[in-house]
C-alpha cells in the first residue's frame, strides 16, 4: 500500500496525498477526484506541477465540500507510473483523474486532447531511457481523452488564465502516464474522466546569474487555473456518475 499523507502534515519527495474529508454525515461516497503532478526531471530542476498539486490538495473552500481529494506527486519514471497509478486507482476508486505536467516551452495551459502511441529515447529522472518507440505493440496510434475541452478552456479563462486544447502530448513521461490512465478508464472500475494538463514554466524557475527572463505565469495564476479546472470537471463526473 502506498504511503499517505494528510493535508497539512510534511510533503515526502515521492508523495503527497491530502484528503478533504466529507463531513455532511451522508453515507453515500463523495465524489472522488485524484490529482496528480510530476517531481523535477533532465532540464527541469523545478517542476510547477508539483507546487501546484500540493496547493491544490489543501483547498478547504465551500464548493469543494463534497468532493475528496487525494493527490499524488509522481516521480518522473517510467517504472513509477506502472507502479503507482494502478495502486492509486485501486485504494482510492477515483470518479476522475486529473494530471499536471510541465510543458517547458509553453506560453499557456494545454489541455490535452489525446495520448500518443510512441515513447521518446529521452532518459527520465531515474537515467532509465526506453528501447521501444510504442507504448503498445501494435496498438492504436491515438487514445482519445473523451474530455469536455471547451469547458475546461473556458474554465481556465474565466480566471484569466491562457489555455488551449492541443492534440501532441509528446513522447515523454506526461503522455505515457495519460496514456496508462486512459487505458484504466476503460475498465469497470476505473475513472469516468482522465485529464492531463500541460502548464508553463513560471517566474519561480528563472535561473540566478542568468538574464532575468519575463514569464506571464505565476504560482498563484496555476493553482486559480487548477481549482477552476477541478470545479469543471467534478460537474462532468457528477453527471456521468
Amino acid at each position: 500500500m502506498l504511503r499517505l499523507h494528510t493535508a497539512g502534515s510534511s510533503i515526502a519527495r515521492r508523495t503527497n496525498l491530502a484528503r478533504a474529508i466529507n463531513r455532511t454525515g451522508s453515507t453515500k461516497r463523495p465524489l472522488s477526484i485524484l490529482v496528480t503532478g510530476f517531481g523535477p526531471y533532465p532540464g527541469a530542476r523545478f517542476n510547477p506541477s508539483s507546487e501546484m498539486v500540493e496547493h491544490l490538495a489543501r483547498i478547504r473552500r465551500p464548493a469543494f465540500a463534497d468532493l475528496r481529494l487525494d493527490s499524488y506527486i509522481f516521480p518522473t519514471s517510467y517504472i513509477a507510473i506502472d507502479r503507482d497509478l494502478p495502486k492509486l486507482i485501486a485504494e482510492n476508486r477515483p470518479d476522475a483523474v486529473v494530471m499536471f505536467g510541465l510543458g517547458p516551452r509553453m506560453p499557456h495551459l494545454r489541455i490535452e486532447t489525446q495520448a500518443r502511441n510512441a515513447v521518446t529515447s529521452f532518459a527520465d529522472a531515474t537515467g532509465f531511457s526506453q528501447r521501444k518507440r510504442a507504448i503498445v505493440a501494435k496498438g492504436p496510434q491515438h487514445l482519445p481523452a473523451r474530455l469536455p475541452v471547451q469547458r475546461l478552456v473556458r474554465a481556465a479563462q474565466s480566471v484569466h488564465v491562457a489555455a488551449k486544447p492541443s492534440r501532441d502530448a509528446g513522447r515523454y513521461v506526461c503522455n505515457y502516464l495519460l496514456w496508462r490512465a486512459l487505458e484504466a478508464a476503460t475498465q469497470p472500475q476505473g475513472p469516468r474522466i482522465a485529464a492531463f494538463i500541460h502548464v508553463p514554466r513560471t517566474r519561480r524557475t528563472d535561473v540566478p546569474g542568468r538574464r532575468r527572463e519575463r514569464r506571464k505565469f505565476t504560482a498563484a495564476d496555476l493553482l486559480r487555473a487548477g481549482e477552476a479546472m477541478l470545479l469543471a470537471i467534478a460537474a462532468v463526473a457528477r453527471r456521468r456518475r
